[in-house]
């Protein structure tokens, strides 16, 4: 899917920040490309460094995945991810022939505590509406192809309860250690949008 979207206007309180920012930036205070560098950090990096921890350990401990698909926030919380942005978190575990897809149809409702900052995608209109209506079309935009044989599934965020993504276990990764199988969890993996690759297929 293409990342690019038309314009749509933009809420009050992002054009407020915006003018904050040039006025720090026009002082010499700050720097821009070093307010989108940490920006950029917590979409990509920080925020979702949480949700990786999360799913390395599910796959290496059945019970604590059992937990976690039983009652996400009580088990994410066992890591001390919490928050007001993660109140409720539902845990959608995909399968070979199950594809969970989160989506927020209203505005950018997310799982901050295992997330981090929902990505620009994520909040268009764009991503939004489509993904409901063609999720296949929207999934192989961002790369993912999916046989017909596999069900999607999408699960639409709200201000009560979020989802976040158990993404399958990667093939050929039996002896890996937890911090390992952390660098091969993806953000889009978490929301669904992205499957991950083999070390083998990686390398």
């Amino acid at each position: 899917m293409s990342r690019e979207h038309h314009p749509e206007p933009e809420p009050y309180a992002a054009i407020r920040a915006k003018a904050i920012e040039s006025l720090l930036v026009e002082k010499g205070l700050i720097a821009s490309d070093a307010v989108d560098a940490r920006v950029q950090a917590y979409e990509q990096d920080i925020g979702p460094l949480n949700g990786a921890r999360v799913v390395a350990h599910a796959w290496v401990d059945p019970v604590y995945r059992e937990r976690l698909l039983e009652n996400g926030t009580e088990a994410i919380a066992e890591f001390g991810y919490t928050g007001a942005q993660g109140a409720e978190i539902v845990v959608l575990e995909n399968k070979p022939d199950l594809q969970n897809v989160v989506v927020c149809t209203l505005c950018s409702c997310y799982p901050w505590p295992v997330l981090g900052l929902p990505p620009t995608w994520y909040k268009s209109n764009a991503y939004r509406s489509r993904v409901v209506i063609e999720p296949r079309v929207v999934l192989k935009e961002f790369g993912l192809e999916l046989e017909e044989s596999v069900e999607v599934r999408v699960w639409d965020s709200n201000s009560d309860i979020r989802y976040m993504v158990l993404p399958e276990r990667p093939e050929g990764t039996e002896g890996m250690t937890e911090d390992q199988l952390m660098e091969l969890v993806s953000r889009d993996s978490m929301i669904g949008v992205a499957r991950l690759k083999s070390p083998a297929e990686v390398g």
